[in-house]
């Protein structure tokens, strides 16, 4: 049997054919698919993070920013008015005031002991400035005790206010702001407290200084009374007997 030959020009058709179909078709590499892939997916998560990561920072600021607000209420110009309230009152306080040398002054002369020299008027006259010092004192006492019941309903509506800010407050620095005015708070009623004890002291001393002193007097006088001339002791008889 005679084997046909192909002419070579078909043949030379047929593998041009098979050329350009090869160059023609695209070649599919996993490999490289998969680490395309993988790139992507790490790309991605990257872009995550920065979004995270701008998020938190947006927060940040914006939790800074509330800390710095300032609180809305203030009660300091209330709180000075009563400290000043009751410092003028204690500026005010009658013949002996809080002071050192008026102090000395005053139990050198008419609080200090009865000279036996002294005459009798001016024994009464010291008699009665002591007198008006004791009941000036009690009026200064019970001043001061008016002032300070007066600054308690001040005192509890700034309380009230600063409890109120304090549990409201959107940020550390509103927090911490509440807690000075209500610390500044407490000083203003320790303030009217001590002016409250030291005008009741005062009074307290100024009267038992003026027991002290009209006892010394009494004995001048009661000396001066026994050894006068013209008087003479003697019994005397009472209810008939």
């Amino acid at each position: 049997m005679t084997k046909r030959r192909s002419h070579p020009c078909v043949l030379l058709l047929t593998a041009g054919l098979t050329l350009s179909s090869a160059q023609a078709l695209t070649v599919f590499d996993p490999s490289n698919y998969a680490q395309n892939v993988i790139q992507a997916a790490r790309a991605l998560e990257q872009i995550n993070n920065q979004i995270t990561s701008l998020t938190n920072e947006a927060q940040m600021l914006a939790n800074q920013a509330r800390n710095l607000e300032r609180l809305p209420t203030s009660t300091l110009s209330g709180l000075l008015t009563s400290v000043q309230r009751t410092q003028r009152l204690i500026a005010q306080a009658q013949t002996i005031a809080y002071d050192v040398e008026r102090i000395e002054t005053a139990f050198s002369g008419p609080y200090g002991p009865a000279a036996p020299s002294s005459s009798d008027a001016a024994l009464i006259a010291d008699a009665q400035t002591r007198w008006k010092t004791s009941v000036g004192a009690f009026e200064d006492s019970l001043k001061t005790q008016a002032v300070v019941v007066g600054n308690i309903d001040d005192a509890t509506d700034a309380m009230t206010a600063l409890v109120s800010a304090s549990q409201s407050a959107s940020g550390a620095l509103q927090a911490a702001q509440a807690g000075n005015q209500l610390l500044a708070l407490q000083s203003q009623q320790l303030s009217d407290l001590t002016a409250l004890l030291a005008a009741k002291a005062r009074a307290d001393a100024l009267e038992q200084a003026r027991t002290a002193s009209a006892e010394s007097q009494g004995q001048v006088q009661y000396r001066r009374f026994s050894t006068r001339s013209g008087y003479v002791p003697h019994a005397v008889t009472m209810f008939g007997e």
